[in-house]
């Protein structure tokens, strides 16, 4: 794994008589988009909070290249942010609200200019940000974060309000984040498009890390994937358990789990049982998360109204 940027350890964090956090670990490491995903109430945003130093913890470290956030001189040329693309001043401009946070941390007006194209938001640069849509605010959220240049990068929903262009958009920038060599850290409820840019995830649950691994290895693990027979013979069952899979019997086909397609496809032959087709079908980062996370939802409807 490439060295870690950002390192959460044994944080733990109570508000009231809520634990938000109960030992929240990870790393999140340079070159890869990590996904950072869990139920509501899991504690994700309390931790990216504490990232920034927003909120304090109660124990553990958060630490952004080895260092406290608020302890960074220029913090934005460490790590850039985006948890809320409505924390503007709605009659500035987009220029003007970069330029402001730009000047906070010593960069001039050619930066600002190059990160709102690089957002797409050039020609729009002069309008008041209070009339932009909300996929049009997360684009000025993520020129802010890019402002100071930094190697590390964390974003809270950044898909949300995106249209099909802007989603595409967001695939692309974030795995060009992470081929230049950076640490990208995103929160999103959206499995379909993390799983189309993260390589690794930190499943979070009733405040601490379910599950940290990447994303391919999750997938392999989760009990979603299977294997599709179509086949008419009757030892295909018993054959197919004997090489150690778990089978259903359908109407011409046989359905397997527990084995990869090329170990189905040797046993069968070795069986010499006839067969027309074997088809892969893989679990979706969505099926991993929700047999991951079945107990840690805190919010769960009644069968009546779902």
């Amino acid at each position: 794994m490439n060295e870690a940027t950002i390192v959460v350890d044994g944080v733990r964090k109570r508000f009231g008589p809520t634990q938000a956090l109960d030992g929240m670990s990870f790393a999140v490491p340079a070159g890869q988009v990590t996904g950072f995903i869990g139920p509501n109430g899991a504690g994700k945003s309390t931790t990216m909070r504490v990232i920034l130093g927003l909120d304090r913890p109660d124990a553990g470290t958060a630490l952004v290249d080895g260092r406290p956030y608020r302890s960074l001189r220029r913090p934005l040329c460490h790590l850039g942010s985006l948890l809320d693309a409505a924390a503007l001043q709605p009659s500035r401009t987009a220029r003007n609200h970069l330029l402001w946070i730009a000047h906070s941390q010593g960069l001039g007006a050619a930066r600002v200019d190059e990160v709102l194209d690089q957002a797409g938001l050039g020609r729009v640069a002069r309008r008041a940000a209070g009339g932009f849509s909300l996929g049009m605010r997360q684009r000025l959220g993520i020129a802010a974060a890019l402002l100071g240049d930094p190697p590390s990068l964390m974003l809270d929903e950044p898909f949300n309000g995106m249209d099909p262009e802007g989603i595409i958009w967001m695939r692309g920038f974030l795995r060009s984040m992470a081929g230049q060599g950076r640490a990208v850290l995103v929160s999103s409820h959206l499995m379909s498009e993390l799983q189309d840019c993260a390589s690794r995830v930190v499943i979070a649950g009733r405040g601490r890390v379910i599950a940290d691994m990447a994303v391919a290895d999750l997938l392999r693990s989760a009990s979603g994937g299977r294997v599709t027979v179509r086949t008419d013979a009757p030892e295909a069952v018993a054959v197919l358990r004997a090489a150690g899979g778990a089978t259903t019997a359908g109407a011409g086909t046989v359905t397997v789990s527990g084995l990869e397609p090329d170990r189905v496809i040797a046993a069968l032959t070795a069986g010499a049982v006839p067969f027309s087709e074997v088809a892969a079908h893989r679990a979706s980062l969505e099926d991993a998360y929700l047999e991951l996370t079945r107990e840690a939802v805190e919010y769960r409807a009644s069968e009546a109204t779902r």
